[in-house]
């Protein structure tokens, strides 16, 4: 009897050991998986705010270089962008395509920001 009552016992602690073992695990990834989506939220909001500092920093240069100019909404957007895709290393050519504009009024837009060192670059390819 007392075989019994131990065997039952010691069957019961194994029991209770392994639902102990598997709750545990899922409360582990249930935890992870929360985690996992905070990770997420918050590299969604870091990029964002990386954006949002990026077009407050050419508005700034846009304001800086057309100082006492008037520029409708619409024409900072473009120009934002332009000035954009050129700070990112795209030729004039592509930012033209890519805008639906000519070559000629890409360097027109982007003239009050080609550093003296962009324009005798260019000056060097062309030849």
């Amino acid at each position: 009897m007392m075989e019994w009552t131990l065997a039952i016992l010691f069957g019961t602690a194994v029991i209770l050991l392994i639902i102990s073992v598997l709750k545990t695990r899922q409360t582990s990834k249930d935890e992870q998986r929360e985690i996992d989506m905070v990770h997420i939220t918050m590299m969604n909001e870091i990029t964002q705010i990386q954006d949002h500092i990026r077009h407050i920093e050419l508005d700034a240069e846009i304001t800086m270089r057309e100082a006492g100019l008037q520029i409708t909404l619409k024409e900072r957007q473009v120009l934002r962008e332009i000035l954009d895709l050129y700070k990112r290393g795209y030729s004039l050519e592509s930012i033209a395509a890519e805008k639906q504009l000519s070559e000629q009024e890409t360097e027109q837009l982007l003239s009050a920001y080609l550093t003296p060192k962009d324009e005798r670059r260019k000056v060097a390819n062309e030849s």
